[in-house]
């Protein structure tokens, strides 16, 4: 049983729908990551965002739903969330204890948003974070473009301060190696 865990967070069609930065590479490399830990046997857990009073992201609504591309398999764990960390109110954290998991391979959307607080509370916690390149998006703003809100994180914040950014290659090699 691995300590590890690749973990989705709010990749939902309503956040797809709107065309996010680079959003056919981030599809692709969410799409090679699940591949990869299938083949290895390392969970998949998807976090999803749920809203009460939004029509793009109310429990059961088309906006809800995980994109298409990337569909959780039946026997894998969804969380719902209503906050921006993946942790608050969502037993995630029990549930990660439970089954050893020690690292976590974070990605989804957006990342000064969901991705920013799931990362800095999974830290706290003390999770082993390893964010791949191209597995993380947002959209643009009205101070930033998403490639520089995408860049500013990864490299400026996260990296090698909450946790380390690499080449999905490097990460997938990483998996290979244990």
């Amino acid at each position: 049983m691995s300590n590890k865990a690749l973990l989705i967070v709010d990749v939902q069609e309503a956040l797809i729908s709107e065309n996010p930065y680079n959003k056919n590479l981030f599809l692709q490399t969410l799409k090679q990551l699940i591949s990869e830990c299938h083949s290895k046997n390392i969970e998949i857990i998807y976090v999803q965002h749920t809203e009460d009073d939004s029509c793009d992201f109310s429990h059961g609504s088309n906006g809800w739903q995980i994109h298409d591309a990337i569909k959780p398999l039946p026997s894998e764990k969804i969380f719902e969330k209503n906050y921006n960390s993946s942790f608050k109110g969502t037993g995630l954290k029990e549930y990660l204890d439970s089954k050893g998991i020690q690292t976590l391979i974070v990605t989804g959307m957006q990342t000064e948003y969901c991705v920013d607080a799931t990362i800095k509370v999974a830290f706290e916690f003390g999770y082993k974070l390893l964010i791949p390149e191209n597995a993380i998006s947002t959209f643009d703003n009205d101070v930033m473009t998403g490639k520089q809100i995408y860049e500013y994180y990864m490299y400026k914040i996260w990296n090698n301060r909450f946790g380390l950014v690499k080449n999905m290659n490097k990460i997938i090699n990483e998996l290979d190696s244990e």
